[in-house]
């Protein structure tokens, strides 16, 4: 499947990842919400009181626990490539998530991805109708927590726990009813400009893909529990694509992108701007096709703008900062690289981290990761990560791990179908000591010079995890930048990351996440003053054997 497919394969996910809150204001309680105009948080308490009070198999324990969460996504997605629309697609999708837990907080019949019963959800307002769609989750739902509880319980009859933590933790019931959110811009507006930023595959002849899109969607979350949460909530999200693929002459595959993430559509950029920025796209593009291949193999000083280094600590850091329970009877305390390292340093002193889902902007743009209850009706919560590059926290939602009893806000549902866990919102991550890029500039040709190196490497944008798009060499003798392709880190990881970095930036990079959740990712420029960057190891692609149309 080639990139543009596989891009289009994940536009298309997007219709399934988005509903988490943003706005809410606070209300009265439950008996206010019972009250309420709202059909669908009306349907859902009124089942909830049922279920409550009749949902008992006989010889089987009756529920301790029941939550019902309800998406209502509304979106409208385009595409344009060659100057031709090619997708105009307007969605509406609704559907419910009913979790039932047999046992109590300390164990119960939780320990599978995917527990529970979802289903589709009438997109009319008929409360008997979507009553009656509740009911039968709840019922499938209370079913498939009876037999994996006692399927948990034989399996965990073959295991020795020495350090048993909790299944479930106990949270503050949360009422909150905030406005249903809607589309606010006429899409078709923005049709003629899709069409025109691809239609400049005209000015390059040696192009092979373009294309431009747009996603705008709005995602309404309701949420009731059995404990006496009440939330309502609505989200938007407004996006804006442009990528295009070239080879060089040695059939290498470029590729370059732009995007942008944005919760109002008035932080979109105008057609002129969107415009400008595809043909700098398209400009770096014939760039790179001309540039030489990066040398065989390199270590030295790295220097990543804050926009690269968005990229390192998303993957470095942000994935291994979620307190994920480990599988039964397995004695870690989480996964991922940071799973033994509670209390322990993982960046250098002088970088803080931050999560808080509970800041709504920064230096005037907003961030995607804003929201005030999570997926698990617990409010957000602003969590120190990292102090002083020591761990002190994790993120959490209600599931504990090792000395983590309690979630701090951050339980959210990567799909509808699954069950909410730990997730990012707003990390920020700072410098206690920052400078301007022109020193760290400067400060990688010293190091560069100390070593006898005739260049710096200096990366302007990641395409992956550990695969610069535009990497340079900057000169030491007289500075001079040489833009070079097909490379890639060797050993840019956590052990990098705490050990090789030795400055930061007093720039800032917000880069707007929306994939799985929306998040953000708030970053300065970061310098190594060593990595290993060496040639990717690539098959390359034969180039057409004709010219272009």
């Amino acid at each position: 499947m080639n990139a543009r497919l596989i891009r289009l394969a994940a536009v298309l996910t997007v219709w399934f990842v988005l509903f988490h809150p943003s706005t809410i204001a606070q209300t009265n309680g439950v008996a206010q919400a019972s009250r309420t105009d709202d059909p669908v948080l009306r349907a859902m308490l009124k089942e909830l009181e049922r279920s409550k009070s009749q949902l008992k198999l006989e010889q089987m324990a009756a529920p301790y626990y029941i939550d019902y969460r309800v998406v209502d996504m509304d979106g409208y997605m385009a595409e344009a490539a060659f100057g031709a629309l090619r997708t105009n697609l307007r969605t509406r999708l609704r559907f419910v998530r009913v979790v039932v837990r047999v046992g109590d907080y300390k164990q119960d019949s939780f320990f599978r991805q995917g527990e529970g019963a979802t289903d589709y959800m009438p997109l009319d307002d008929d409360e008997l109708a979507l009553r009656h769609h509740l009911w039968l989750a709840t019922d499938r739902a209370y079913k498939a927590a009876t037999e994996a509880y006692a399927a948990k319980q034989a399996q965990l009859k073959q295991l020795t726990v020495d350090r048993p933590v909790d299944d479930f933790a106990h949270a503050e019931p949360v009422q909150f009813i905030g406005p249903l959110a809607r589309l606010e811009v006429d899409p078709a507006a923005w049709l003629k400009t899709l069409q025109d930023a691809s239609a400049l595959y005209k000015t390059d002849p040696q192009l092979e893909s373009i294309d431009s899109s747009i996603q705008f969607q709005v995602v309404n979350r309701f949420f009731v529990d059995s404990e006496g949460a009440v939330v309502r909530s609505g989200q938007a999200s407004y996006q804006a694509f442009i990528g295009a693929s070239t080879q060089a002459a040695d059939g290498m595959q470029l590729q370059r992108s732009t995007s942008y993430a944005v919760p109002d559509s008035k932080e979109l950029p105008g057609a002129e701007a969107f415009l400008a920025h595809a043909k700098e796209l398209l400009s770096t593009l014939k760039d790179l096709r001309a540039a030489p291949v990066a040398d065989e193999e390199y270590r030295g000083p790295v220097l990543f703008s804050a926009d690269a280094a968005s990229t390192v600590f998303a993957d470095l850091v942000g994935e291994n900062v979620l307190g994920l329970k480990p599988g039964l009877g397995q004695p870690a305390r989480t996964r991922g690289a940071f799973a033994s390292s509670y209390k322990s340093r993982v960046l250098p002193d002088f970088l803080d981290v931050v999560d808080d889902p509970t800041q709504a902007s920064l230096n005037g743009k907003s961030l995607l990761g804003r929201y005030d209850v999570d997926d698990e009706g617990v409010r957000a919560m602003r969590v120190p990560v990292i102090e002083k590059g020591k761990l002190v926290n994790y993120l959490l939602g209600r599931e504990p791990i090792l000395d983590f009893p309690a979630s701090n806000g951050h339980g959210r549902a990567r799909m509808p179908a699954n069950s909410p866990g730990p997730s990012l919102g707003n990390m920020l991550v700072s410098s206690s000591e920052p400078l301007p890029l022109d020193e760290l500039k400067k400060k990688l040709l010293e190091l560069s010079k100390q070593r006898d190196l005739p260049y710096g490497y200096y990366v302007e944008t990641m395409g992956g995890a550990r695969a610069p798009r535009l990497l340079y060499k900057i000169w030491v003798k007289d500075g001079h930048q040489e833009l070079v392709r097909g490379a890639v880190f060797g050993d840019l990881d956590a052990r990098a990351l705490r050990n090789d970095l030795v400055a930061a930036g007093s720039d800032v990079n917000i880069e707007n996440r929306v994939m799985n959740v929306p998040h953000s990712i708030v970053t300065p420029s970061i310098l190594f003053d060593e990595l290993e960057v060496k040639r990717q190891d690539i098959q390359k692609s034969k180039l057409p054997e004709y010219p272009a149309p």
